[in-house]
């Protein structure tokens, strides 16, 4: 293509693999996808550990789809020696490679960077870890919850008189992905300026360490410990979770004296007059009693009303949706957080959106989360095999498309299903 013509997205003839699954991985490969790469995602037989997680819709899981859009999908068993060839040919054709496959499986798929470099002396091999890539946890399986653990963000996480609390959502993951994302672009400034590629490490241990800058960072600069706070800040009050008429919450906080004047003349009330609220370190120290009369106060209205009464008083505050509402948003909504995409075999699947606006290059999802091995064959043909080769490589094994795919899987089922009938 055209190197300047990006109506394809900012990325537009860049080639991405990943060979990552679950989540932080696969996640930051679709970024890149949504913003004009060609992700191919490239699984084994069994396939990424996400398809056969969580609900399903059809034949697909839920936690695949939600994950894994803008990209094209074929089936490599690189546990067979003679599936490196293939593997060399794509490789000469890619830009970035995302994997977060651990030693020693990592070298004996041919997937370590120096493995692979010898393919594309100028790749960007990126891997994510659980912990780093050496060091004295190197090697050790992890996921989001235990880099929780290690980072004390399940010690700061809940009630201050309860009991440690994972977050709701895979927030490590989600972060790491980030951080894959852009130490690619980095990566590729890099090689525009040098035209060598690099190797990456990212991993969740880090991302969550970053993340803590205000905590881990605050303890490290005054030697003050951080709290557990619950729904209240640890700096200005009020801030919490209050209760409606209706049996439903909103948020409200203020980070500083006039939204706490304007929390008042919302509510008509006179608190800021109080010599218990009267400045942010009264308000700290009675947070008890006035998270009291403040919910006496927030219970006379139905949520829906109070938060447009409140937002009309430029008062910092926000309904707790449940998650039927957060599919309604007419913010999320607009900024097109929420998008649908046509599935094959599903029809219209909506998925989440791209968390960034391109106003000279547009962005978009632009593919459905595909089907295991569903564009095998056309991957194959632009590496230059012919119909009569694919079908080789299909019949020993060494690839798969989705038809194939199938055909196996009922051939498995009407195994086990004879073996379990003793007639």
């Amino acid at each position: 293509m055209n190197p300047t013509d990006l109506s394809a997205g900012p990325l537009a003839g860049l080639r991405v693999l990943d060979l990552s699954t679950m989540l932080a991985g696969p996640y930051g490969a679709t970024i890149l996808g949504d913003m004009g790469a060609d992700v191919i995602k490239v699984e084994s037989p069994y396939g990424d550990e996400s398809r056969h997680l969580g609900p399903k819709r059809g034949e697909e899981r839920g936690p695949y789809l939600s994950l894994n859009r803008s990209k094209r999908d074929m089936v490599l068993d690189l546990q067979q020696p003679d599936a490196q060839a293939v593997f060399q040919r794509l490789a000469e054709t890619t830009d970035i490679l995302i994997t977060n496959i651990r030693e020693p499986a990592l070298s004996k798929l041919g997937l370590d960077y120096e493995q692979v470099r010898k393919h594309k002396p100028d790749i960007i091999w990126i891997r994510v870890t659980a912990f780093g890539a050496d060091g004295p946890y190197a090697g050790r399986p992890g996921i989001d919850f235990l880099a929780q653990g290690y980072t004390g963000v399940l010690m700061l996480n809940g009630t201050p008189d309860g009991e440690p609390v994972r977050t709701g959502f895979p927030a490590v993951d989600v972060m790491t992905s980030l951080l894959v994302s852009n130490a690619a672009l980095a990566a590729l400034r890099a090689r525009e300026l040098t035209g060598e590629g690099q190797r990456i490490e990212v991993s969740l241990l880090d991302a969550l360490m970053h993340a803590q800058a205000s905590s881990i960072g605050t303890y490290l600069a005054t030697g003050d410990r951080p709290q557990r706070t619950g729904n209240r800040s640890l700096y200005f009050a009020p801030s919490g979770v209050y209760p409606t008429r209706d049996g439903k919450h909103v948020v409200i906080t203020t980070p500083g004296e006039k939204f706490f004047a304007k929390v008042c003349r919302a509510l008509d009330s006179d608190w800021d007059t109080d010599p218990r609220f009267h400045d942010i370190n009264a308000r700290l120290t009675n947070q008890d009693e006035l998270d009291r009369v403040m919910s006496e106060a927030t219970r006379r209205f139905d949520r829906e009303e109070l938060v447009a009464k409140l937002v009309a008083a430029d008062v910092l505050t926000a309904p707790i949706n449940d998650v039927e509402e957060v599919v309604k948003d007419p913010q999320i909504l607009h900024n097109r957080m929420i998008v649908p995409v046509e599935h094959p075999e599903l029809g219209r699947i909506d998925v989440t959106g791209i968390p960034i606006r391109f106003y000279g290059t547009p962005v978009e999802v632009r593919k459905h989360p595909p089907m295991q091995g569903e564009h095998t064959r056309e991957v194959l043909a632009e590496l230059g095999y012919g119909a009569a080769e694919i079908e080789t490589l299909i019949g020993a094994g060494l690839v798969a498309d989705h038809i194939e795919l199938r055909r196996q899987r009922a051939e498995r089922r009407a195994k086990r299903a004879a073996a379990a009938d003793p007639s």
